[in-house]
């Protein structure tokens, strides 16, 4: 992360308002920053593949298998049980109070056997604050998942579900999508500054349905 931040730091000519400002916005979120790269890096030890240009707050995030994000995505302060492999896109938001299940038990069973399934969250998918995201779930690429949203099945490409249990609403979102969530966080905006139209230098690739989408494994 904090090799991410310098490379693309932004540059006001030196000494200017604009130079002071975001120098002191650095150095204020500075203690943050250190340790958002600490917790990354305990996570990659831990066996997890974290893209470049993602940032994960502080998570509950326990079991053994497989987790994998993407680029320039943010994670926050959730919940993550990874009992089966989770596989998280890039510029994918997930907000705070968002549950991730991968397991529960078979009601049905005399012993309670555990049940695992792994989850899916594909490219440009938007968690909303306290969803839950229930095992074996694929939410599609830019799909959007409301706040408090209880979700038990699979969510289309650019669909938006909500409630409890989640009412699926199809080709609800644009047909191409070109955003970066992590550039919206304060850390990053003290580093690059606010995102704008002569700013492409960090601008994602785009994502437009129209054209071919290999299906999810």
């Amino acid at each position: 992360m904090l090799i991410f931040l310098w490379r693309h730091r932004d540059r006001p000519p030196l000494f200017t308002r604009s130079w002071f400002k975001n120098w002191a916005k650095r150095a204020f979120t500075l203690s943050a920053l250190v340790r958002g790269t600490i917790r990354i890096g305990r996570l990659r030890s831990q066996g997890a593949q974290i893209g470049y240009g993602t940032m994960i707050a502080p998570a509950v995030i326990s079991g053994s298998r497989w987790l994998s994000v993407g680029e320039d995505s943010f994670i926050g302060r959730v919940q993550i049980q990874a009992h089966a492999e989770i596989r998280i896109g890039s510029h994918v938001c997930i907000n705070d109070g968002v549950r991730i299940i991968t397991a529960s038990h078979d009601v049905a069973s005399p012993s309670w056997t555990e049940l695992a399934k792994p989850i899916y969250i594909e490219d440009f998918a938007w968690i909303a604050t306290g969803a839950t995201i229930l095992p074996g779930v694929r939410i599609g690429r830019g799909a959007v998942v409301g706040a408090s949203a209880v979700v038990a099945k699979d969510v289309p490409d650019l669909a938006v579900a909500i409630g409890n249990p989640a009412r699926i609403r199809e080709n609800a979102r644009p047909i191409t999508l070109n955003y970066s969530p992590v550039r919206l966080i304060a850390l990053y905006n003290a580093w690059l500054g606010r995102p704008s139209k002569d700013r492409n230098s960090l601008s994602p690739p785009s994502l437009d349905m129209r054209s071919e989408i290999l299906p999810a494994e």
